[in-house]
C-alpha cells in the first residue's frame, strides 16, 4: 500500500486547510493516501464546538475556527504538522485506531531521541512528564480523515501561555528543543514518517508536489 508524502515547508493555515478539504471531497476509492508535512505561521486554531473562552489573550495572533475535533491549540514556526489524509475504510480502522496509531508513532519517534513519553486516555496527545509535546485534531468525512497531529520541535512556547491548551487550564507544554534535542522539523519528520508507515501498514512512499 502506497503513501504519498508532501513536504510543504511553511504554508498558511487557511490555505492548507482548504486544500485538505478539497482533496478529501474529490478523492475516490482509488486515490492513494497522503501525508502532508508542514509548518504554519503563528495561528491559534479552535476546534469544532470548541469553547472560545479557552483563548485567554490572543494578542496579535489570528484565531481560526477550524472543523477539526478538540479545543484550542497553537501552531507556529518550529512545529511539525503531519496531516493524515487517510482512507480509514481501506485501512480497515476506526477513529480510535487512527488516534492510537498516531500517538504510538510519536511515542516511537521520541524514543529514537531517548525521550520517554506516553499517551493519556483522558486527553488525546503525547506527554512527557505530564507536559504536552504533541496534539491531535482530526476530521472524518465519509470514512476519510484530514487534519492530524502536531509535534513541538523547536518552536517558541510562549504563545501557549495565552490559551488553555486543548481546553486544560494550566496544562504545560514542551518541545524537543526544551528537552535538549537539537533537530529541525524536517529532520524530525524522517523518523515520524517511518513510524506512521509502520503503524498503518504502508509499504511504499511516493513524493508528491504541487498541492499548494
Amino acid at each position: 500500500m502506497e503513501l504519498r508524502i508532501a513536504a510543504l515547508a511553511r504554508r498558511d493555515y487557511l490555505a492548507t486547510w482548504q486544500a485538505m478539504r478539497e482533496f478529501t471531497a474529490s478523492r475516490d476509492d482509488s486515490t492513494p493516501d497522503e501525508l502532508w508535512l508542514v509548518e504554519h505561521p503563528p495561528v491559534y486554531t479552535l476546534g469544532r464546538n470548541g469553547d472560545p473562552s479557552h483563548v485567554l489573550d490572543a494578542g496579535g495572533i489570528p484565531v481560526v475556527e477550524s472543523d477539526r475535533g478538540g479545543q484550542v491549540t497553537y501552531h507556529g514556526p518550529g512545529q511539525l504538522l503531519a496531516y493524515t489524509l487517510f482512507d480509514l475504510n481501506r485501512l480497515g480502522i476506526g477513529v480510535r485506531s487512527l488516534v492510537r496509531g498516531l500517538e504510538n508513532a510519536v511515542v516511537a519517534t521520541l524514543a529514537q531521541y531517548g525521550i520517554p513519553c506516553s499517551a493519556r486516555l483522558d486527553a488525546p496527545g503525547v506527554y512527557v512528564d505530564n507536559r504536552k509535546i504533541a496534539s491531535l485534531g482530526l476530521r472524518i468525512r465519509h470514512g476519510r480523515s484530514y487534519h492530524g497531529i502536531s509535534l513541538n520541535v523547536d518552536l517558541d512556547l510562549a504563545p501557549f501561555r495565552a490559551i488553555n491548551p486543548c481546553g486544560f487550564p494550566g496544562l504545560e507544554v514542551t518541545s524537543l528543543a526544551k528537552l535538549g534535542v537539537a533537530v529541525k522539523p524536517h529532520e524530525a519528520a524522517v523518523p515520524l514518517i517511518g513510524q506512521i508507515m509502520r503503524e498503518f501498514g504502508y509499504r511504499r512512499v511516493q513524493p508528491v508536489a504541487g498541492i499548494l
